[in-house]
């Protein structure tokens, strides 16, 4: 693969990430990034610098720290409803299964080990946690997996700038419906017992200072 543009040290850093687990294992060490002083999409090299990560800087982080490994560097985004968040996840294959690598604050949409036939049937694994707080479940297309060597002439991985560039890729590219209309009016709200289960975090939110 040719030079990323990583320094030493960076790279001595990322190569100790060996496995995909591992690569979840230290994004699960990184404090949550609440974007307390507004919206940021802040290149792997600038989450590996400042110890924090919201998911889609999360997601492009364990794409680097994949292809350093020798996969694509690719990540799928799981479209939501208007009123929630969409998560997006970097995703890789191991002996011909599909696997996740996901950055994320909730006991919820975390990692996948690679067990999926197909990138459909690893979505789909996500789908019954993936609601508010009032039960309703929110999931409803996601996007094939990109391969984000796209960007590489914009330098995503070693930006100084934040990379907006990734996630509006994400936004514009045709997502594919897993719901029709009479699929979504017949779904079953989450239980009382999933709907606490979701509250739990990883991180608190800092307190906002005087």
């Amino acid at each position: 693969m040719r030079d990323i543009g990583f320094t030493a040290a960076e790279m001595r850093s990322m190569r100790k990430l060996h496995t995909p687990a591992k690569i979840q294992d230290f994004l699960n060490t990184m404090p949550f990034n609440f974007e307390t002083l507004g919206d940021t999409c802040k290149s792997p090299r600038r989450v590996l610098a400042e110890r924090k990560a919201q998911c889609m800087e999360g997601a492009m982080f364990a794409a680097t720290a994949l292809r350093l490994l020798g996969h694509p560097p690719l990540v799928v985004d799981l479209e939501s409803t208007d009123d929630d968040h969409d998560h997006v996840i970097a995703v890789f294959k191991v002996r011909g299964r599909w696997g996740a690598i996901s950055k994320t604050n909730h006991a919820v949409l975390r990692y996948r080990e690679p067990i999926y036939a197909s990138v459909r049937e690893l979505v789909m694994s996500y789908f019954h946690e993936y609601f508010l707080k009032d039960g309703r479940k929110t999931m409803r297309a996601f996007s094939r997996p990109v391969n984000l060597a796209r960007f590489d002439g914009q330098n995503w991985m070693t930006s100084e700038e934040p990379v907006w560039f990734v996630p509006e890729h994400l936004c514009d590219i045709p997502h594919q419906a897993i719901l029709k209309t009479k699929d979504v009016v017949a779904l079953r709200k989450a239980d009382d017992v999933e709907i606490s289960a979701g509250e739990i975090v990883e991180w608190r939110k800092p307190k906002r200072s005087c």
